[in-house]
């Protein structure tokens, strides 16, 4: 691993922080196995992450310098691609502990030394702000346990507590390899393979605890200039929070998740945002008469659930894609609400 990553990954050695009330811990929970996606297979086309070689031949020239390129300096397998999003991390971290006074640990399910950390109360005691990220690819079986479905309930107890879902995209889910090609022809990013189905683990902790939301496609946004995202429809009324204060947009990203509300009863969740679709490229989703997407839900508490829920992609929280003043602002509602 290099230094940033060893300096910004936390998992059992981690030292609990002071809890202080104003000051919110946050921490970042990625629901992958490192080496379940490391060592998945180059030669097999889906299902999987790029390698660092594909990554760099894409993007070309932007990682063609020696700390990137060079085999003996940063790894040039998946498992390069998987170190990509620590570093794109750290910016988030970064700004949240320059808010809260708190560093923020990030814990993987199973880490790249293969030591597994179950989401529980190890990992909730230390926690008021919980960002789950999707990253798992379902074809690696990542599946919470009762015990953990559990601990999260019983974290979503308290009042002050805080779950950020972010099930990540859900490409080629038809069986039919013709759609599959729309989809992929939709979206635009050659390194994302005709099938690419995450979030495996998120899915179950939210059947689990009855979160009616599930991840759908991976919809192009629709942009306003190149690589800047539109702005999004908010439904201010229902913000009764105030997540969205002074947030117009979230960041670019090529292939951004619907989240779907699988339950017809009222107010269980609030739809916060809409983003619209580049509607320029055919799409299953937009030919059934969708022009805009779910980009951002709120579960208010409710009966013993005294903690709030929100779904977000992970993308939103990665320096990959780019960021503003809005998106920063989204950052502090989220950890100073």
């Amino acid at each position: 691993m290099n230094e940033v990553t060893t300096a910004r990954t936390y998992n059992q050695n981690h030292i609990p922080r002071e809890h202080t009330p104003g000051r919110r811990r946050v921490s970042i929970y990625v629901s992958w196995s490192y080496p379940a996606e490391a060592g998945r297979n180059p030669a097999e086309l889906d299902n999987r992450f790029s390698t660092m070689t594909e990554v760099r031949r894409v993007t070309w020239p932007a990682y063609e310098d020696p700390k990137w390129s060079e085999p003996s300096r940063f790894q040039q397998g998946i498992a390069g691609s998987l170190e990509l999003f620590f570093l794109a991390w750290v910016p988030f971290q970064q700004f949240v502990e320059e808010t809260t006074g708190h560093p923020v640990p990030v814990y993987q399910r199973i880490d790249q030394a293969g030591f597994h950390t179950p989401l529980d109360e190890r990992v909730l005691a230390d926690t008021d702000t919980l960002f789950v990220f999707g990253l798992d690819h379902m074809i690696t079986g990542q599946e919470p346990s009762p015990g953990e479905i559990e601990a999260l309930r019983a974290f979503l107890g308290r009042e002050d507590a805080r779950l950020v879902l972010g099930p990540h995209h859900d490409v080629g889910a038809s069986d039919d390899l013709t759609v599959r090609e729309i989809e992929y022809c939709h979206h635009g990013d050659p390194l994302v393979p005709r099938q690419q189905r995450f979030a495996t683990y998120v899915r179950g902790l939210m059947q689990g605890l009855g979160i009616p939301v599930e991840n759908r496609y991976g919809l192009r946004p629709a942009v306003q200039g190149p690589n800047r995202i539109a702005p999004f429809s908010p439904v201010r009324d229902a913000d009764t929070k105030g997540w969205l204060d002074g947030v117009t947009n979230f960041n670019f990203h090529q292939h951004l998740p619907h989240y779907a509300v699988t339950s017809d009863a009222p107010d269980i969740i609030h739809l916060l945002a809409r983003q619209p679709i580049d509607t320029s490229r055919p799409h299953p989703f937009i030919e059934a008469g969708n022009t805009e997407f779910n980009m951002f839900l709120w579960m208010p508490p409710s009966g013993e659930r005294a903690g709030d829920v929100l779904l977000a992609d992970s993308t939103i929280f990665s320096s990959l894609f780019g960021g503003d003043e809005s998106l920063r602002n989204f950052w502090r509602n989220l950890v100073t609400k």
